[in-house]
């Protein structure tokens, strides 16, 4: 059974050349909890499980994706001379068959794009990225006006399903007062003061929106309540990886 049948296809109206997927858990051979098409080889699954589940989209990608060590960062790494596990959070390609991949398991995979087809872009927005500054600094690798690119947000966390502190709350309301309108308060826990719900889809809409990006899309998933579909790292601990990919044909 191909990956394929299980991927999600990016419903944005990109151009012609620019392709991409999203991954689910669905697919592949990896064993509980990293069932199954875990693509994450830095979680405790077994290589050659994933191995194999990486191999088997190759008959969906035009090269090896440029697969990164995220750590939560802003840095952005370039796909058409990138290789050997750049550490990065985002990453862009301007060259034909140059494929962008970010991993995830409840954080917001953003891809972008221009509207000529050019250029296009993967970022890998948790909270700590997001708050940092991971799509504006993908955007400024891109080279071109935020005005003339789209974007489109993957499977992640929900509201419903992410509860933060103070700190998180903080980490975005001093930087944009309007983020205040993505938490929600929840009841004060046994360890902390005040507990807050928070929306990375609509944290990632308002950084988006700051940088001129008026056209979004995808969003509206949870990866936290759609056992079936997704992994989640915060419902389950030990869990596989999802893969956002991105490239020009």
């Amino acid at each position: 059974m191909s990956p394929l049948e299980h991927c999600i296809i990016p419903d944005w109206p990109a151009p012609a050349r620019v392709k991409a997927l999203q991954t689910t858990r669905q697919g592949g051979v990896s064993l509980a909890p990293y069932d199954s098409l875990n693509l994450g080889s830095h979680v405790g699954d077994n290589p050659l499980a994933v191995a194999r589940n990486r191999m088997s989209l190759n008959t969906l990608l035009p090269s090896e994706p440029v697969w990164l060590e995220q750590v939560h960062g802003t840095l952005v790494a370039n796909a058409d001379m990138a290789s050997c596990l750049p550490q990065a959070d985002a990453c862009i390609a301007r060259q034909r068959g140059s494929v962008c991949v970010v991993m995830t398991a409840d954080c917001l995979p953003v891809l972008l794009c221009d509207k000529q087809g050019t250029v296009v872009g993967a970022a890998h927005a948790g909270w700590k990225g997001l708050a940092a500054g991971v799509i504006e600094a993908a955007v400024l690798a891109m080279g071109v006006a935020p005005q003339n690119l789209m974007a489109w947000l993957g499977p992640a966390i929900s509201q419903e399903a992410f509860e933060v502190g103070d700190e998180v709350r903080a980490a975005f309301v001093d930087a944009q007062p309007q983020a205040a309108s993505a938490f929600i308060p929840g009841q004060p826990g046994k360890y902390v003061s005040r507990v807050w719900y928070a929306d990375l889809y609509a944290l990632a809409r308002l950084r988006l929106d700051a940088l001129g990006i008026a056209q979004v899309y995808g969003g509206g998933r949870c990866t936290y309540r759609e056992r079936e579909r997704f992994f989640s790292y915060r419902r389950d601990g030990a869990t596989g990886r999802m893969g956002a990919f991105v490239w020009l044909a």
